[in-house]
């Protein structure tokens, strides 16, 4: 994609990553929406105007971009694909290297992407390994942050941060509200609290020069209420060796799923 037209994409598979992915690029106008087509095993619920169907057409002009979306269990089940040559093949598979999509989809050129939910608002993060291109950089520039990931070792890490992150944010607002709730607050209203806290102080820290610790020091005076509830995140590292243990339970099983996809 060169910013000058929109660019054009085939996708096997469309479901709540590839459906966000599709939609913001739609919005965005990187994509020109005549030539999006979406191969499902059912019609799902597509923005207005895409395309769907069972199969690709043999006769049509190969897409500069061919997004693989099911899951990564679904991998045998994915269609015979079109040997294009100047195709770029993106896959959002969970824990399938590139080495196993070369060898199923050798003709393409292979890009590896983690992406996470919040690229529907353009706040996504995208984690990418492969062939590096500036039409790649910009077609995920409507995004979010793009991040390549040099030693595809570290995929399965940066999937368990980035990827897996939002599940574990709102974990985090889902527990804060409760804490909240315990103290006497309406359920409903510690909630809005929580969600409202968590976007303002994740906003503050995307544009902070200063690294979220000191943001936390600065939020904390000696001897408040901030310190003394911080004292307790930090007794004996507690919350470094929950979310530690967090990530790393996810790293194992995105590597186990990348085992399971080499056999």
């Amino acid at each position: 994609m060169s910013g000058d037209k929109p660019a054009g994409m085939w996708l096997v598979g469309c479901g709540n990553m590839a459906g966000a992915m599709l939609r913001r690029w739609i919005e965005t106008e990187a994509l020109a929406l005549e030539t999006i087509l979406v191969v499902n095993r059912q019609d799902r619920d597509l923005p207005p105007g895409v395309r769907q169907g069972r199969a690709f057409p043999t006769d049509a002009a190969p897409p500069p971009y061919l997004l693989i979306g099911v899951k990564p269990q679904q991998l045998d089940a994915i269609p015979v694909l079109p040997a294009f040559s100047g195709t770029t093949l993106i896959s959002i598979l969970a824990g399938v290297d590139t080495a196993t999509l070369q060898r199923r989809f050798p003709s393409y050129a292979i890009v590896r992407a983690m992406p996470n939910l919040p690229v529907a608002l353009g706040k996504g993060v995208i984690a990418l390994h492969g062939v590096r291109s500036a039409e790649i950089d910009a077609l995920m520039q409507p995004l979010g942050l793009a991040e390549w990931i040099e030693d595809e070792a570290l995929f399965d890490a940066v999937t368990a941060l980035a990827g897996s992150g939002p599940g574990f944010v709102y974990r985090f607002i889902d527990a804060l509200a409760d804490a909240g709730a315990a103290l006497g607050l309406p359920a409903d209203q510690a909630q809005r609290l929580a969600v409202a806290t968590v976007e303002g102080a994740g906003l503050l820290a995307s544009q902070a020069s200063e690294p979220p610790t000191l943001l936390a020091d600065r939020v904390a005076s000696p001897g408040g209420s901030t310190r003394e509830g911080l004292n307790v995140l930090d007794h004996g590292g507690a919350l470094k060796t929950l979310l530690r243990e967090t990530l790393a339970a996810a790293t194992r099983r995105n590597a186990q799923m990348a085992a399971d996809a080499r056999r």
